[in-house]
C-alpha cells in the first residue's frame, strides 16, 4: 500500500514510478522467437477437441455422482443434506464447466485474430460456431476487438474499459490550488468532496464489482457499457449500421446476428424439450460463469492503478500494447488453483502482453513468447506482471480506479480520494512538454 503523509490540511501519496515505453514495434516483435508466430490448424483443433472432452467428462462425472446421492447409496444424518450435497455438486460442475468453456471462448477469440490457422475461412468458420454457441456475435465483436488492439489505452479510440473522466463522473472541476493534476497531493476539503461524490464503502464496492462481473459482458454488447464514451447512445454490437462498423461490415454483422438467433432458438428448444431446470443447471449457469470470467480477466488485464492511459499526442501502438498486465488467474487461491486457471483458459490472462504485441501468436506458443518478451522489457525497466487475478483483486482495483482527469496526455487512475498511486516516467530522449518526469535511458 502506498505511503500517505498529512500536513497543513493536505494529504500526499508516495507515488510509484511507472516507465512509459519508448520501444518500437520492431523492438518488441524481434524479441519473440520466429517459430512462436507459426499457426497450425491441426494443433489448434486438438485443443478444441480436448476442451469438449473435458466438458463431457465433467458432465458425465457429475451425473454419475449425483445419482449416488440417495439413501440407497449413502447414509446422511438429515434428508436435507442430500439436497445440499446435490446442490454443491452441481455448483462445482458449473464452476468447472465455466472455466473450460472459457477456454473454448479463448480459442474462438483467437479465430477472430486469425491465430487459429493459416486459413481465414477455417478461422472464421470455427470462430463463428464456437462464439455463437456461447452467445457471442462473432464478427461484430471481432471487428471492435481489433480496434481495441489497435488503440489499447487510447482515451478516444479504444473500444472497451475506457476510463471515465472527472467531468463524465459529474465531479467538481479540478482546482489547481488545492489538488495536484497528477494526483500526488490534495487538500482535505477537496478529498472529502470527492469521497462524498464517489463513495468508497466496502459494501458499495462489493455490489458494484459483483454486478460488473455478472452483467458487464451482455451490457457491453447491448449498450456499449464501459465502451468508447464518444459513441452515441444506443450503440450496440447487433446493429449493422452502428457507428463502430463500416458499410462493408454489414453482411458480417448480419451473419453474426444469425448466429445469435440460432443460439437463442437452441436454448429455447432445449428448455421446452428438457425443462428449464435441466438447461439452467447444465448450460445457463456455466454460461454465466463464462461471462463472469471474461469480464474478470479482461477488466484486470486493462485496469489497474499502474496502467497508463493516453491521449492522442502521447499514444503509440507499442505504448498501447504495453498498457496491459499479465496476471495468474486464480493465483491468489494457491498454486494448484493458479495452475488450473491458467491451463483451462489457455493462458489468456498469463500471456496477455505478448498477445497485444502480436495477436496472431496462438496460445500454445504464447508462453514462450511471453518469457522472451519479458526479458526485453526488463532491459527497458518495464515490468508488466500484475497481482494474481481473482475476486479480491477485482475488489481492490474497483476501489482504486475511479476516474482520470480531463486534462493531461498520460493519465493514471485516481481513487475516491483524488489520489493516484502511480506517476509516469519517460526516458530523456522522449522529449515532452507535458511536465512529466524524465529519467536517463539505461538501455544499451
Amino acid at each position: 500500500m502506498a505511503k500517505l503523509t498529512h500536513a497543513n490540511g493536505r494529504t500526499t501519496i508516495e507515488q510509484a514510478p511507472v516507465v512509459i515505453p519508448d520501444l518500437s514495434i520492431k523492438d518488441l516483435l524481434s524479441a519473440i522467437p520466429a517459430h512462436c508466430y507459426k499457426r497450425s490448424a491441426l494443433r489448434s483443433s486438438v485443443y478444441v477437441v480436448w476442451d469438449f472432452f473435458l466438458l463431457a467428462v465433467i458432465y458425465k462425472g457429475t451425473v454419475y455422482l449425483d445419482a449416488l446421492l440417495t439413501p440407497e447409496h449413502i447414509s446422511l444424518p438429515s434428508p436435507y443434506l442430500y439436497t445440499f450435497a446435490s446442490f454443491a455438486l452441481w455448483a462445482l460442475y458449473s464452476f468447472a464447466t465455466g472455466l473450460v468453456a472459457t477456454g473454448l471462448w479463448v480459442i474462438a477469440h483467437e479465430c477472430g485474430h486469425q491465430a487459429f490457422s493459416e486459413s481465414k475461412l477455417i478461422n472464421n468458420t470455427v470462430g463463428w460456431i464456437l462464439h455463437s454457441a456461447l452467445g457471442v456475435p462473432y464478427h461484430s465483436w471481432r471487428i471492435t476487438h481489433a480496434k481495441h488492439h489497435a488503440s489499447t489505452a487510447h482515451m478516444t479510440q479504444d473500444q472497451v474499459f475506457v476510463p471515465k473522466t472527472r467531468s463524465q463522473r459529474g465531479l467538481p472541476e479540478f482546482n489547481p490550488a488545492k489538488e495536484d493534476l497528477g494526483g500526488a497531493s490534495i487538500a482535505d476539503e477537496v478529498m472529502k468532496e470527492l469521497y462524498d461524490a464517489l463513495g468508497d464503502s466496502p459494501i458499495g464496492a462489493t455490489i458494484g464489482a459483483a454486478s460488473y462481473l455478472l452483467a458487464g459482458w451482455p451490457m457491453y454488447l447491448l449498450t456499449n457499457a464501459s465502451g468508447q464514451k464518444r459513441y452515441p447512445e444506443g450503440t450496440n454490437h447487433f446493429n449493422p449500421k452502428a457507428v463502430m462498423f463500416s458499410p462493408h461490415h454489414f453482411g458480417q454483422i448480419v451473419v453474426s446476428d444469425i448466429g445469435i438467433f440460432i443460439w437463442l432458438g437452441a436454448v429455447i428448444y432445449s428448455i421446452r424439450t428438457f425443462g428449464f431446470f435441466e438447461v439452467f443447471r447444465t448450460y445457463l449457469v456455466p454460461y454465466l460463469w463464462v461471462n463472469h470470467w471474461l469480464v474478470l480477466i479482461t477488466f484486470l488485464q486493462h485496469t489497474d492503478p499502474i496502467v497508463p492511459h493516453y491521449r492522442a499526442s502521447e499514444f503509440t501502438f507499442p505504448r498501447g500494447a504495453l498498457a496491459t498486465l499479465d496476471r495468474n488467474l486464480l493465483g491468489d487461491c494457491g498454486k494448484i488453483m493458479g495452475w488450473i486457471g491458467a491451463v483451462t483458459t489457455h493462458g489468456i490472462s498469463e500471456t496477455h502482453v505478448a498477445h497485444h504485441v502480436s495477436s496472431k501468436i496462438p496460445h500454445y506458443n504464447a508462453w514462450e513468447a511471453t518469457y522472451a518478451l519479458r526479458k526485453r522489457l526488463a532491459q527497458a525497466g518495464i515490468v508488466l506482471q500484475g497481482r494474481p487475478g481473482g475476486w479480491a483483486e477485482v475488489y481492490r482495483v474497483f476501489k482504486e480506479c475511479k476516474f482520470v482527469e480531463d486534462e493531461g496526455d498520460i493519465l493514471f487512475y485516481k481513487n475516491a480520494y483524488g489520489l493516484a498511486a502511480s506517476r509516469p516516467v519517460l526516458p530523456d530522449h522522449s522529449a515532452s512538454d507535458s511536465g512529466i518526469e524524465m529519467v536517463d535511458n539505461k538501455e544499451a
